[in-house]
């Protein structure tokens, strides 16, 4: 019974990894994964934002019994007691609450930072935790301006900490075997990569009125370096992630997982230039202020790279949710967390002339069934444990490359025009698009120096 149900909770967990669904991983089964490991041998974690992915990621942590969670942060006193009540569920002590992460950065015992908050506090914290000594497990993006991205790469590099950043397709087997298949050549000369996101599940978030703070609710906190607004529960937990104050919408939410594989695969860096439209064509009177709706094309010297997205259908290219396709002159791969399988092009001798592919098809390969953010945070503390950054699976610089790119597009998209970008200055040679690049810290929080 015990074996049959582990194997339908390890297949229901692949399927849900990514979403807030994947949070519903029994406790009780983590208390009978973990075996007790001497005081010695321990690696203590503190987490810093407890709601979403920054529990989901310390959950994985601890299928890992040398993973001892001591610190708990997060400004929803309710989420604390929630986490809190979960962990005693897996046999785990209270850790320590803070609602200030600069406290919980002062223990001295925590060894590893986890940082799930939303994106707007991705460089304070990061910075903050370096300056601590701490090693970090960042969530995707790294940042919410290319500044702040600047800020983070120059900040980690210049460090001696172990840095792993929450892309954690980067671990999964089969984007590697489909990203070896491409650069084998067999598709041929590449003229376009083709990254989408069609989120049929987003539904329109509808208008509400401005409203108290929650009892429990450090809403001063939550806002840190943000626009100074009044509490509204649209903008509050998963939706902050469609306000430009405190995130990029599906660009950089599902933008840098997918289009970090169209960099790794094309072997790309930064584009030449970047334009972008699209707006709130599905729900335009909703109260989300990113766009529903976006396309974006990125310029190389040989190639383009297309980003598509839209909320609530599910009719994307390839009859996929979401992916990247690499479309050769000999055939074209497609990939996504599913798996991946090539499609051939044909040779044509006119109209009726016969058809003889150019290359063999390739059957969907799938997943190989591994859950990818736990393989993902097994290499950090893997790294962590050997002080080897050169074997972690997603470092600052992939965040980093992954993040800056979709920034742009959302430039590009705020700009109305087409924009370039002078590599040698990393900066856009337009001035409106560099307004667009910088950080708006308020409230008297500094943004941290280079």
């Amino acid at each position: 019974m015990y074996n049959n149900r582990r194997n339908f909770i390890k297949k229901s967990s692949l399927a849900l990894a990514g979403t807030s669904a994947a949070l519903l991983f029994p406790m009780d089964l983590l208390a009978k994964i973990r075996k007790t490991v001497g005081p010695n041998d321990r690696i203590n974690v503190g987490l810093i934002g407890c709601k979403g992915m920054g529990f989901w990621n310390l959950t994985c942590m601890l299928k890992m019994s040398n993973i001892s969670v001591i610190a708990l942060c997060d400004v929803d006193e309710n989420i604390l007691k929630k986490r809190t009540a979960d962990l005693e569920k897996a046999g785990i002590k209270k850790p320590k609450w803070y609602n200030d992460y600069r406290k919980l950065l002062e223990n001295k015992d925590i060894d590893v930072v986890i940082i799930g908050t939303p994106d707007h506090w991705h460089c304070l914290q990061l910075t903050d935790a370096l300056d601590a000594g701490k090693d970090v497990y960042c969530e995707k993006p790294i940042a919410n301006s290319i500044q702040e991205a600047d800020i983070m790469l120059n900040r980690v590099q210049s460090s001696d900490n172990i840095v792993q950043v929450g892309q954690w397709q980067r671990s999964l087997p089969h984007f590697a075997d489909a990203i070896n298949y491409v650069h084998s050549g067999k598709l041929g000369k590449i003229r376009l990569a083709k990254v989408w996101a069609y989120q049929g599940w987003m539904e329109t978030i509808p208008v509400v009125p401005d409203s108290p703070v929650p009892n429990g609710v450090d809403y001063k906190m939550w806002l840190g370096p943000a626009t100074q607004r009044p509490f509204n529960k649209n903008r509050f937990h998963f939706n902050f992630r469609w306000y430009w104050d405190y995130a990029g919408g599906l660009m950089t939410d599902w933008g840098v997982h997918l289009m970090d594989y169209a960099l790794y695969g094309m072997k790309a860096g930064y584009p030449k230039s970047v334009m972008a439209l699209g707006g709130k064509f599905a729900y335009p009177n909703d109260a989300a202020e990113t766009p529903d709706s976006l396309q974006a094309v990125y310029e190389y010297d040989d190639f383009s790279i297309l980003w598509e997205q839209a909320t609530g259908i599910d009719g994307g290219p390839y009859g996929k949710t979401h992916g990247i396709a690499f479309i050769g002159n000999n055939g074209t791969l497609v990939l996504n967390r599913d798996g991946w399988e090539v499609i051939h092009e044909n040779e044509h001798s006119g109209w009726s002339g016969p058809k003889v592919p150019r290359m063999e098809s390739i059957p969907h390969q799938g997943n190989q069934n591994v859950n990818g953010t736990e393989l993902h945070t097994k290499n950090f503390i893997e790294a962590v444990k050997s002080r080897d950054r050169s074997i972690l699976k997603a470092p600052i610089k992939v965040g980093y490359d992954a993040a800056v790119v979709c920034h742009m597009g959302n430039v590009a998209y705020k700009t109305g025009n087409r924009i370039y970008w002078d590599a040698e200055a990393g900066k856009f040679k337009e001035k409106e698009a560099n307004k667009f690049a910088k950080a708006n810290y308020q409230n008297g929080w500094v943004l941290p120096k280079v």
